[in-house]
């Protein structure tokens, strides 16, 4: 027993840099290869997923990437999985930016579902439309007439050359809209002046610092569920059974979570143990 006391004294004086180490490794394995952790979907998240399932095949959706860098690991994913469950079920979709970072994020999202996964056609089955700086006014814009503000797609190829482009005039030619914002101009925007004042259904993905601010919408109807933050986005792989960033980035943040509680109680127990033995000493 005294050894034992021994050597947790001992490594409760551990160099804290190996605390570094240990941490960064369990945070790092999950990102590559994923535990698999079990993931209880919200019924938040879940409205979501039946707003999209609802949707009839070859709707047309409207996709706004309202987010930067700063903030892809929470957002990204819920994009990623967002479009990978509207391809699957055969809708056209149509990405809007009002940030101008979100065009990059667009475009990389775009990129690894559309053309990687599903091979898709772009100007038949999903476009680009890009940025326009503006914030509230590009909603407006949209909401009244989508051809005066978009002449061009983020390609540069006129609106009128691309197909899925033919019969697009505003927002009420959209079944459906989703906003993955982390901020201003973003969800609630969208909610004021495009979904709530037309009846186009919407539903959300943000941050989970801005949960608190958009889920009034969502008590009200207003919107249809919401995604909050990188828990959200796992939710939602694993609704539509596709893991992805969202999940391993979950499973690292669980295991760095317990790895820290138990050096915590670690330490502590090694602090009692110390302190006993030179309570003794005196």
């Amino acid at each position: 027993m005294k050894k034992l006391a021994d050597l947790i004294i001992k490594l409760g004086s551990i160099d804290r840099r190996w605390i570094f180490i240990i941490i960064a490794i369990v945070v790092m394995y999950p990102l590559f290869k994923p535990l698999g952790l079990p993931i209880r979907e919200t019924e938040a998240s879940q409205r979501v997923f039946d707003m999209v399932e609802s949707l009839p095949e070859n709707s047309k959706v409207l996709l706004s990437c309202d987010y930067g860098p700063s903030t892809k690991p929470e957002i990204h994913p819920m994009a990623v999985g967002v479009l990978r469950h509207l391809f699957e079920n055969g809708h056209q979709v149509y990405v809007t930016c009002l940030w101008p970072d979100g065009q990059f994020m667009a475009r990389e999202a775009l990129d690894q579902v559309a053309e990687d996964e599903y091979n898709l056609t772009y100007g038949e089955d999903y476009v680009l439309l890009g940025f326009r700086p503006g914030n509230e006014a590009v909603i407006k814009g949209i909401v009244s007439d989508i051809r005066k503000m978009y002449t061009i797609d983020s390609r540069s190829i006129p609106i009128t050359d691309i197909p899925m482009m033919e019969g697009i005039v505003n927002i009420y030619d959209f079944d459906f809209l989703f906003s993955a914002s982390a901020g201003y101009p973003g969800t609630v925007e969208w909610v004021q002046l495009a979904a709530d004042p037309t009846g186009v259904p919407m539903s959300t993905g943000v941050t989970s610092i801005q949960v608190n601010e958009v889920m009034p919408f969502v008590d009200a109807g207003q919107v249809n569920g919401i995604l909050a933050g990188m828990p959200g986005a796992a939710e939602y792989e694993a609704l539509i059974g596709k893991a992805g960033i969202g999940t391993s980035g979950m499973d690292a943040q669980s295991i760095a979570h317990i790895v820290i509680v138990a050096f915590i109680i670690f330490g502590n127990i090694a602090f009692y143990l110390e302190r006993q033995r030179s309570k003794k000493k005196f």
